[in-house]
């Protein structure tokens, strides 16, 4: 019964039309009682898919009432003693009433302890954690020097407990590290120098079931989900660009605390999410019940030349999936990661609407996909055959040779049906980014271009100059501040102003025209500006900054 129950459920994400079937299923589970948490996993899946993607406004409304028992179902497992560790892995984690174990950063840490101080807690039974807290807790707490440093066996945990009352012990240790008085970045390596696993239990609302975004009207089909063959990236690009509209302060500080909820009870952490910027939140509503939202960082949280924003993909109210972007020069990296329960969604048509995004936010002329995302050192993309779901929807390999490897590849699998390509094949494939050249643009970076080399660069001039790596940056601000002829601004333009100046001291400004050194510095002061918009745009348009770099880089 209960196997035949979950086929019925599983099989109704594509069997469409198919609305009464999967209404019918949806009115038995919701008296189906899941007999251990890999079934309560699997009917946790099967709901959230037909929540996300209804054939009818009565699956979306029956869908959303069986996800509302899934806390239920949870406390009734833990009380007959069932083994709950199946809820714990990464791919099925998050559901309501189900705690998140793991040594959260500090940004991610200080925003828990703020928000939901009650919920969170020390795992005093962590593996290795009384000798990382000896070098750790003698700052916070009296006397606690005289045993930390020699004696074995130290009660820590009665330390805390001793030292901070009345205050939850998570949040007390983290306001103790906030108050001292060093930079962030220094707060955030002391600690995550402990590996300090903390013990959230999220609110049924933050759970990935419960948890809604803003979204349009919902949008029900009884027709088949798009496919692929049905995606075009190429007409995506030509149409008018989705329109995006800036969040209130208010509303994007509310997206962003739920995009962080969202990512932490799946075990996951987006710098975007965590150093984003509440008034550089926009949505753009795609179609088909689907908004993506962009987010950008903080001044502080800038990278030196790309800007960067984070993504979420919402469908029905529902997030499917998130990712990040980055761009500069005209090129912008495009990641897209479709969570576990929504791979049989339309994750091509997602991913083609989110390139039309990124165009719109960045003006970029080339799109780029990083190796890991198609199986460099990830395992899982490799499972997947992630290059071909690239390479099908128009991206080549930025590697001649490799490119031509997989046109041969091509070739050989249209003319033998059932052949898949082996993963030791694709592994070869995967050892450069994957490119899609935007029709009627011109790419200001040539395909072999890649940062790193840049950097390699400035780390050896650094090491040829004798200076500390303060100094160094000190000195290419002071030199690309007079070069620029740029004011002092406030702390937070200057750091992310200092961070570009290490890439733009590589260059030898004083060969450049006033009129090249004049839109340089109005690029520069674009980095500092409200969000990272117009700074991607601008450095898009710059061909003369891009032909510096890449003549640095060879």
């Amino acid at each position: 019964m209960a196997d035949d129950l979950l086929e019925t459920l599983e099989s109704a994400r594509r069997r469409r039309p198919g609305a009464r079937e999967a209404e019918a299923a949806l009115r038995a589970a919701a008296s189906f009682e899941p007999r251990d948490a890999a079934t309560l996993a699997r009917l946790h899946d099967a709901l959230l898919f037909l929540r996300a993607y209804p054939h009818s406004p009565r699956v979306l409304a029956l869908a959303e009432e069986a996800l509302s028992l899934t806390e239920g179902h949870v406390a009734r497992l833990a009380e007959a003693s069932a083994r709950l560790a199946d809820l714990d892995d990464p791919s099925v984690a998050g559901l309501a009433g189900v705690p998140i174990a793991m040594p959260f950063s500090w940004a991610a840490a200080s925003w828990l302890a703020r928000r939901d101080p009650e919920r969170l807690r020390v795992d005093w039974d962590a593996e290795d954690l009384p000798d990382r807290l000896a070098a750790f807790l003698p700052r916070f707490v009296p006397l606690l020097e005289e045993q930390a440093r020699v004696d074995a066996n130290v009660p820590f945990r009665e330390y805390v407990d001793a030292a901070r009352g009345a205050t939850p012990d998570a949040a007390w240790l983290v306001g103790c590290l906030a108050a001292l008085p060093y930079p962030g970045s220094v707060k955030a390596e002391l600690w995550e120098a402990t590996g300090l696993q903390l013990v959230w239990t999220p609110r049924p609302t933050d759970s990935r079931g419960l948890a809604r975004f803003p979204s349009p009207a919902p949008f029900c089909t009884d027709a088949p989900l798009l496919a692929r063959r049905d995606v075009s990236v190429a007409a995506e690009l030509a149409a008018p660009s989705p329109p995006l509209v800036r969040l209130s302060r208010r509303d994007g500080a509310a997206l962003l605390d739920a995009a962080r909820a969202a990512m932490a009870v799946r075990y996951r952490e987006l710098p975007a999410f965590s150093a984003g910027d509440p008034s550089a939140v926009f949505r753009a509503d795609v179609g088909r019940g689907t908004s993506i939202f962009v987010t950008g960082l903080v001044r502080e949280a800038r990278l030196p030349l790309r800007a960067g924003f984070g993504t979420l993909f919402v469908r029905n109210g529902v997030l499917v999936g998130y990712g990040d972007l980055h761009a500069a020069l005209s090129r912008a990296d495009v990641s897209l990661n479709v969570f576990y329960a929504f791979r049989d969604g339309e994750s091509a048509w997602l991913y083609a609407r989110l390139l039309a995004v990124c165009r719109a936010v960045t003006g970029a002329a080339q799109l780029s996909v990083d190796p890991y995302q198609i199986g460099l050192g990830n395992e899982e993309a490799i499972s997947s055959g992630a290059f071909w779901f690239y390479r099908k929807l128009g991206f080549r390999s930025a590697d001649a040779a490799l490119e031509r490897l997989a046109s041969r590849e091509e070739s050989h699998l249209a003319g033998s049906p059932g052949r898949r390509t082996s993963p030791a094949f694709l592994r070869r494939l995967t050892t450069a980014p994957l490119l899609y050249d935007v029709p009627g643009e011109r790419p200001a970076l040539p395909d072999a271009f890649h940062l790193r080399d840049v950097g390699l660069d400035a780390a050896r001039r650094m090491a040829a100059s004798g200076l500390s790596s303060d100094a160094w940056r000190a000195r290419a601000a002071s030199r690309v501040r007079r070069a620029l002829r740029l004011a002092p601004r406030s702390a937070g333009e200057c750091e992310a102003r200092n961070g570009l100046a290490q890439l733009l001291d590589l260059v030898d400004l004083t060969s450049w025209a006033p009129a090249e050194r004049r839109a340089l510095a109005a690029l520069v002061r674009a980095k500092s500006g409200r969000d990272e918009r117009r700074y991607a745009r601008v450095t898009s348009a710059n061909h003369r900054l891009a032909e510096a770099l890449v003549a640095v880089s060879l």
